[in-house]
Parts: C-alpha cells; sequence; structure tokens
C-alpha cells in the first residue's frame, strides 16, 4: 500500500503552510488552514501517531499543533503511570 505519506491531503501543497512562526496574529488563520487540510485527510491518524512517536516538536501534524501534542503526551504518560 506504500508509505502514509504518499496518501496525505498535504503532499502536494506548500509544507510552509504545516509551520506557522508563532501562535497569534497570522499564525492563528495559518494553523486553522493547514488544520483544514489535515480534517479531509486519509492519513491523519498515522501522520499524528508518527508525529508523537518521533517527537516532532514544530509544525502541524495529524492536525494537532505542537502544544496539543504535548498535552496529548502527558495525558498517555499519566495513563501509563496508572
Amino acid at each position: 500500500m506504500g508509505n502514509w505519506r504518499d496518501r496525505a491531503a498535504c503532499r502536494l501543497g506548500d509544507p510552509d503552510l504545516f509551520f506557522p512562526i508563532g501562535t497569534t496574529g497570522p499564525a492563528t488563520l495559518q494553523t486553522q488552514r493547514a488544520k483544514a487540510v489535515c480534517e479531509r485527510c486519509r492519513v491523519r491518524e498515522q501522520c499524528l501517531e508518527w508525529a508523537l512517536e518521533t517527537g516532532q516538536p514544530v509544525g502541524i501534524w495529524g492536525g494537532t499543533t505542537e502544544s496539543e501534542r504535548r498535552a496529548l503526551r502527558r495525558r498517555s504518560s499519566v495513563r501509563q503511570q496508572r
């Protein structure tokens, strides 16, 4: 079936869209636009899983921001400690 990236909705778009600078002003709109691409992506879950596994520190991956992924990792860590 090939690499999940070959089926990603973002593969032909501008990669800069997925790496907004900052979290306010124009970056907010850019983040929303990137997440809209992720919303229609068939491999969004694989993308997010990869980003979490590899600890991607920047960018929009699987429809999540850096802070959203940090929160997911924290929740996962808490569950594993129980």
